[in-house]
């Protein structure tokens, strides 16, 4: 199954993609992403790691395995998704295989973080909305989801679904504040500016030949 490699960047006001369910409560991040993998110099290939154990399991049959939700973008889960440790390797995995958002009852607080830092919004929606929502994608599995977060709802096949995503997170996503490295390329010529004030960033070896010595 190919990957996903456009990463999230920028604002990001609207989500739109097909769906993959997954079902579960607590499923931890040594499922979504094996600790054998966290020795890896880099998160590249984690893509196409992302619940290794679990589809070995199912021959195939894992919903990341499935042919028809290759391409899918948008994950439906339970609740307490992402418990267990911290390791950012999850969200990088789950980012890597092309999913740019998800859905769920609830989240563990660290992965809701590691996501928020990769621009994938985690939102959430009460019990009863997770299990209508999964149903409607079975049957309706190729339909395309729109995950509006001004409007905290998620739209699919004629029904919106209320959803909620914490204030201070849905600020930083609707205003690009989440991705560190946009903001920073926008703040070329300022750090240009300071750069050419710091002799150990520019010109370092000519500038100490001026300091007075004792």
């Amino acid at each position: 199954m190919s990957i996903n490699t456009s990463f999230p960047k920028g604002v990001i006001k609207k989500i739109s993609g097909r769906c993959i369910v997954l079902h579960g409560d607590d499923i931890d991040t040594d499922r979504i992403i094996p600790a054998r993998f966290l020795k890896c110099v880099s998160f590249q290939d984690l893509g196409e790691q992302v619940f290794a154990d679990d589809r070995t399991e199912l021959k195939g049959m894992h919903p990341f395995d499935i042919t028809s939700n290759k391409g899918a973008s948008i994950l439906v889960v339970n609740d307490n998704f992402g418990c267990g440790s911290s390791r950012e390797h999850a969200p990088q995995a789950l980012m890597r295989w092309g999913i740019r958002a998800v859905i769920g009852q609830s989240f563990a607080e660290i992965f809701y973080g590691n996501c928020l830092a990769l621009g994938i919004p985690c939102a959430t929606t009460s019990k009863d909305m997770v299990n209508n929502l999964q149903a409607a994608i079975k049957h309706y599995s190729q339909k395309i989801l729109e995950l509006d977060l001004n409007r905290n709802s998620a739209y699919f096949n004629g029904v919106n679904y209320p959803i909620s995503i914490e204030s201070g997170a849905l600020e930083m996503l609707t205003t690009g504040q989440w991705d560190a490295t946009t903001q920073l390329i926008a703040q070329k010529d300022s750090l240009e500016r300071v750069i050419s004030r710091l002799p150990y960033l520019n010109n370092f070896e000519d500038k100490i030949k001026t300091y007075p010595r004792n």
